[in-house]
């Protein structure tokens, strides 16, 4: 790489860790999709006996914790997390230099980000290995938080009730030797951060961090694979049917008037389907009203 006046991929880093930040100060808005927690990086033991955490978020028995205690504990996630930057335990990338060093040192990319987000795009070659993952339980518990994540706003974000893979890391050491080059990457950042947390702990001390995640990648940064944009990936619900994302509207202002009707047309359709609905709900009641005056 340094012959093709490149940087090797242990200098391919950036020291602004301004948008890390942020992202940390936007994670206590999106704490309510995870259902499972993370074991934490001081008492990290690979058993179900041991202290978890839900990216800095404590679960006891099924129970929501106060929302102080879990800006408090999120508050610690958030100072361990600038510690390894700080530290440079974990390095930092953009998605253009993973690019770069994907492509010039034949390193590969680990994918944690849940099936539903890594099904729509996904970075060719790269290894899936979720840390967190849709929820497929119906016991009482899980259909409480999975009715809970909908009425909260999961309906129009289309974001599932996620969980905890408990064997990640397992699954992780049967990919990579502890002496592998990990470029660890989720859709927007924050549980990428969060795995690399738990990779550091469990050994690993070549850890990368895609800065913004997938999400911030322009389509030339990375080689893509699946038939969505890379920053489609993270939306769904009824706010991408509608076309009310940031991201789709952003490329709305790119493609122009014809992007813009085709969601246009959708919300029209929405609502003369919910006028339908109303006037058949009127004209049913009509209905059996006459009935019981028979």
């Amino acid at each position: 790489m340094e012959a093709l006046g490149l940087s090797p991929l242990q200098t391919l880093t950036t020291s602004n860790t301004k948008v890390y930040k942020e992202q940390c100060r936007n994670l206590r808005g999106r704490n309510n999709h995870f259902s499972s927690s993370i074991p934490t990086s001081q008492n990290l033991k690979y058993s179900n006996r041991a202290p978890y955490q839900r990216l800095g978020i404590e679960m006891r028995s099924g129970v929501e914790e106060d929302p102080a205690k879990q800006m408090k504990e999120m508050a610690a996630a958030r100072k361990r997390w600038d510690a390894l930057i700080r530290e440079e335990k974990v390095k930092v990338l953009t998605p253009k230099e993973a690019g770069y060093a994907i492509q010039l040192s034949n390193k590969t990319l680990l994918d944690v980000r849940p099936s539903t987000e890594q099904k729509k795009a996904w970075v060719k070659g790269s290894t899936w290995i979720p840390i967190f993952d849709v929820d497929q339980k119906f016991d009482a518990g899980t259909a409480s938080k999975k009715i809970t994540n909908f009425m909260m706003g999961g309906w129009w974000s289309g974001i599932p009730t996620l969980s905890y893979d408990f064997q990640f890391i397992s699954n992780v050491e049967k990919k990579f030797p502890k002496d592998t080059d990990v470029i660890v990457a989720c859709q927007k950042g924050l549980r990428s951060l969060a795995a690399c947390e738990q990779l550091y702990s469990a050994g690993y001390r070549n850890l990368f961090w895609v800065q913004g995640g997938l999400e911030a990648a322009e389509e030339e940064d990375l080689q893509r694979e699946g038939p969505q944009p890379f920053k489609f990936a993270g939306i769904g619900g009824i706010s991408e049917f509608l076309g009310w994302t940031d991201q789709q509207r952003a490329a709305a202002a790119k493609e122009g008037w014809g992007y813009r009707i085709v969601f246009s047309a959708r919300l029209i359709g929405l609502f003369l389907v919910a006028d339908g609905l109303l006037i058949g709900a009127q004209q049913a009641a009509r209905y059996f009203q006459e009935l019981r005056s028979h």
